[in-house]
Protein backbone atom coordinates (compact mmCIF):
# COMPACT_ATOMS: atom_id res chain seq x y z
CA UNK A 1 0.00 0.00 0.00
CA UNK A 2 1.23 3.50 -1.06
CA UNK A 3 2.33 6.52 1.51
CA UNK A 4 -0.85 8.34 -0.16
CA UNK A 5 -3.20 5.72 0.14
CA UNK A 6 -2.35 4.94 3.90
CA UNK A 7 -2.80 8.59 4.68
CA UNK A 8 -6.14 9.01 3.01
CA UNK A 9 -6.97 5.50 4.67
CA UNK A 10 -6.30 6.82 7.99
CA UNK A 11 -7.79 10.53 7.59
CA UNK A 12 -11.03 8.41 6.66
CA UNK A 13 -10.82 6.36 9.67
CA UNK A 14 -10.52 9.66 11.61
CA UNK A 15 -13.58 11.19 10.05
CA UNK A 16 -15.52 8.03 11.08
CA UNK A 17 -14.84 8.17 14.58
CA UNK A 18 -14.90 11.81 14.79
CA UNK A 19 -18.51 11.33 13.92
CA UNK A 20 -18.78 8.31 16.14
CA UNK A 21 -17.56 10.97 18.73
CA UNK A 22 -20.41 12.97 17.70
CA UNK A 23 -22.79 10.37 18.50
CA UNK A 24 -21.23 9.42 21.54
CA UNK A 25 -20.85 13.59 23.30
CA UNK A 26 -19.89 13.91 26.56
CA UNK A 27 -22.15 15.23 28.77
CA UNK A 28 -22.25 18.78 29.83
CA UNK A 29 -21.11 17.89 33.06
CA UNK A 30 -17.76 16.35 31.56
CA UNK A 31 -15.77 19.48 30.42
CA UNK A 32 -12.44 17.74 30.46
CA UNK A 33 -13.59 15.29 27.39
CA UNK A 34 -14.86 18.28 25.96
CA UNK A 35 -12.13 20.04 26.03
CA UNK A 36 -9.64 17.40 24.56
CA UNK A 37 -12.52 16.71 21.75
CA UNK A 38 -12.33 20.58 20.96
CA UNK A 39 -8.28 20.47 20.66
CA UNK A 40 -8.73 17.72 18.17
CA UNK A 41 -11.64 19.40 16.42
CA UNK A 42 -9.54 22.49 15.95
CA UNK A 43 -6.60 20.33 14.33
CA UNK A 44 -9.48 19.03 11.87
CA UNK A 45 -10.45 22.64 11.17
CA UNK A 46 -7.25 23.99 9.82
CA UNK A 47 -7.32 23.44 6.33
CA UNK A 48 -3.70 23.17 6.30
CA UNK A 49 -3.48 20.84 8.71
CA UNK A 50 -5.84 18.39 7.29
CA UNK A 51 -3.29 16.17 5.49
CA UNK A 52 -1.14 16.20 8.98
CA UNK A 53 -1.46 13.87 11.92
CA UNK A 54 -4.15 12.01 10.55
CA UNK A 55 -2.93 8.62 12.43
CA UNK A 56 -2.24 10.77 15.68
CA UNK A 57 -5.55 12.16 15.52
CA UNK A 58 -7.51 8.64 15.32
CA UNK A 59 -5.67 7.86 18.38
CA UNK A 60 -6.34 10.77 20.23
CA UNK A 61 -10.27 10.53 19.08
CA UNK A 62 -9.98 6.78 20.28
CA UNK A 63 -8.49 7.65 23.52
CA UNK A 64 -11.12 10.61 23.94
CA UNK A 65 -13.67 7.74 23.50
CA UNK A 66 -11.99 5.41 26.23
CA UNK A 67 -12.36 8.10 28.81
CA UNK A 68 -15.93 8.73 27.96
CA UNK A 69 -16.47 4.69 28.48
CA UNK A 70 -13.91 4.50 31.24
CA UNK A 71 -15.18 3.45 34.71
CA UNK A 72 -14.90 5.88 37.94
CA UNK A 73 -11.95 4.19 39.08
CA UNK A 74 -9.97 4.16 35.66
CA UNK A 75 -11.09 7.30 34.35
CA UNK A 76 -8.68 9.36 35.56
CA UNK A 77 -5.96 7.29 34.13
CA UNK A 78 -7.56 6.71 30.21
CA UNK A 79 -7.90 10.84 30.73
CA UNK A 80 -4.08 11.44 30.94
CA UNK A 81 -3.71 9.13 28.14
CA UNK A 82 -6.12 10.80 26.05
CA UNK A 83 -4.53 14.29 26.89
CA UNK A 84 -1.18 13.21 25.99
CA UNK A 85 -2.63 11.68 22.75
CA UNK A 86 -4.18 14.64 21.63
CA UNK A 87 -1.27 16.68 22.64
CA UNK A 88 0.91 13.84 20.40
CA UNK A 89 -1.43 15.00 17.31
CA UNK A 90 -1.04 18.53 18.27
CA UNK A 91 2.93 18.51 18.45
CA UNK A 92 2.81 16.40 14.95
CA UNK A 93 0.55 18.33 13.37
CA UNK A 94 2.52 21.62 13.96
CA UNK A 95 6.06 19.46 13.56
CA UNK A 96 4.55 18.80 10.04
CA UNK A 97 3.46 22.04 8.92
CA UNK A 98 6.74 23.67 9.99
CA UNK A 99 8.18 21.14 7.94
CA UNK A 100 6.09 21.83 5.07
CA UNK A 101 6.74 24.79 5.31
CA UNK A 102 10.53 24.70 5.57
CA UNK A 103 10.04 22.75 2.37
CA UNK A 104 8.47 25.68 0.99
CA UNK A 105 10.83 27.97 2.09
CA UNK A 106 13.90 25.56 0.60
CA UNK A 107 12.00 25.70 -2.75
CA UNK A 108 11.35 29.24 -2.83
CA UNK A 109 15.17 29.86 -1.59
CA UNK A 110 16.66 27.42 -4.41
CA UNK A 111 14.11 29.30 -6.52
CA UNK A 112 15.63 32.73 -5.52
CA UNK A 113 19.43 31.27 -5.68
CA UNK A 114 18.98 29.90 -9.12
CA UNK A 115 17.37 33.40 -10.51
CA UNK A 116 20.30 35.36 -8.76
CA UNK A 117 23.11 33.07 -10.72
CA UNK A 118 20.64 33.78 -13.85
CA UNK A 119 21.24 37.43 -12.78
CA UNK A 120 24.52 37.48 -12.15
CA UNK A 121 25.63 35.15 -15.38
CA UNK A 122 23.30 37.57 -17.61
CA UNK A 123 25.11 40.74 -15.32
CA UNK A 124 28.27 39.01 -16.34
CA UNK A 125 27.59 38.26 -20.06
CA UNK A 126 26.40 42.25 -20.58
CA UNK A 127 29.59 42.97 -18.15
CA UNK A 128 31.57 40.94 -20.57
CA UNK A 129 30.07 42.37 -24.07
CA UNK A 130 30.85 45.74 -22.94
CA UNK A 131 34.33 45.36 -22.24
CA UNK A 132 34.63 43.20 -25.73
CA UNK A 133 32.79 46.37 -27.70
CA UNK A 134 35.29 48.66 -25.46
CA UNK A 135 38.38 46.50 -26.63
CA UNK A 136 37.34 46.41 -30.17
CA UNK A 137 36.76 50.19 -30.44
CA UNK A 138 40.02 50.74 -28.63
CA UNK A 139 41.38 48.47 -31.23
CA UNK A 140 40.03 50.16 -34.16
CA UNK A 141 41.23 53.71 -32.53
CA UNK A 142 44.67 51.76 -32.57
CA UNK A 143 44.77 50.86 -35.94
CA UNK A 144 43.60 54.24 -37.24
CA UNK A 145 46.57 56.29 -35.25
CA UNK A 146 48.51 53.82 -36.63
CA UNK A 147 47.85 54.41 -40.36
CA UNK A 148 47.20 58.01 -39.52
CA UNK A 149 51.09 57.85 -38.51
CA UNK A 150 52.09 55.72 -41.04
CA UNK A 151 50.48 58.21 -44.05
CA UNK A 152 52.42 61.15 -41.94
CA UNK A 153 55.70 59.38 -41.89
CA UNK A 154 55.37 58.92 -45.88
CA UNK A 155 54.28 62.34 -46.09
CA UNK A 156 57.30 63.56 -44.17
CA UNK A 157 59.68 61.41 -46.45
CA UNK A 158 57.95 62.34 -50.13
CA UNK A 159 58.54 66.51 -48.42
CA UNK A 160 62.06 65.22 -47.49
CA UNK A 161 62.65 63.72 -50.39
CA UNK A 162 61.35 66.88 -52.38
CA UNK A 163 63.50 69.07 -50.42
CA UNK A 164 66.65 67.12 -51.53
CA UNK A 165 65.79 67.27 -55.20
CA UNK A 166 65.14 70.88 -55.01
CA UNK A 167 68.76 71.11 -52.89
CA UNK A 168 70.34 69.04 -55.72
CA UNK A 169 68.85 70.88 -58.31
CA UNK A 170 69.64 74.41 -56.62
CA UNK A 171 73.10 73.03 -56.12
CA UNK A 172 73.84 71.93 -59.44
CA UNK A 173 72.68 75.40 -60.59
CA UNK A 174 74.64 77.22 -58.27
CA UNK A 175 77.71 75.03 -59.86
CA UNK A 176 77.22 75.49 -62.91
CA UNK A 177 76.90 79.34 -62.41
CA UNK A 178 80.20 79.25 -60.40
CA UNK A 179 81.63 77.48 -63.52
CA UNK A 180 79.92 79.94 -65.82
CA UNK A 181 81.54 82.66 -63.69
CA UNK A 182 84.64 80.75 -63.65
CA UNK A 183 84.91 80.56 -66.90
CA UNK A 184 83.57 84.02 -68.11
CA UNK A 185 86.50 85.05 -65.45
CA UNK A 186 89.03 83.44 -67.19
CA UNK A 187 88.45 84.06 -70.33
CA UNK A 188 87.92 88.11 -69.64
CA UNK A 189 91.60 87.48 -68.06
CA UNK A 190 92.52 86.32 -71.10
CA UNK A 191 91.27 88.95 -72.95
CA UNK A 192 92.44 91.69 -70.66
CA UNK A 193 96.02 89.81 -70.97
CA UNK A 194 95.95 90.18 -74.29
CA UNK A 195 94.84 93.77 -74.66
CA UNK A 196 97.74 95.03 -71.99
CA UNK A 197 100.83 93.40 -74.25
CA UNK A 198 102.53 96.05 -76.56
CA UNK A 199 102.68 95.02 -80.58
CA UNK A 200 106.24 93.81 -81.55
CA UNK A 201 108.26 96.44 -83.75
CA UNK A 202 108.48 95.08 -87.33
CA UNK A 203 111.57 93.86 -89.01
CA UNK A 204 113.19 96.60 -91.02
CA UNK A 205 112.80 95.60 -94.89
CA UNK A 206 116.29 94.86 -96.18
CA UNK A 207 117.53 97.67 -98.54
CA UNK A 208 118.21 96.70 -102.55
CA UNK A 209 121.04 97.09 -103.86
Amino acid sequence: MSARLRVNRLVAIATLSAACGLAFAAPADDPEVARLAQRVTAIEANPNAAAFGAFERLRARQAIDAVRQARSRDRQWALRIADRRVETAEVVTRTQLAQREVDRLDRERSELLVEASRRDADRARAEAERLRVQAQIQAEEAERLRQAADQEALARQEAEGLLDNVANQQASKLRAARERDAELARKEAELLGQSSTPPKPAKPKPKKK
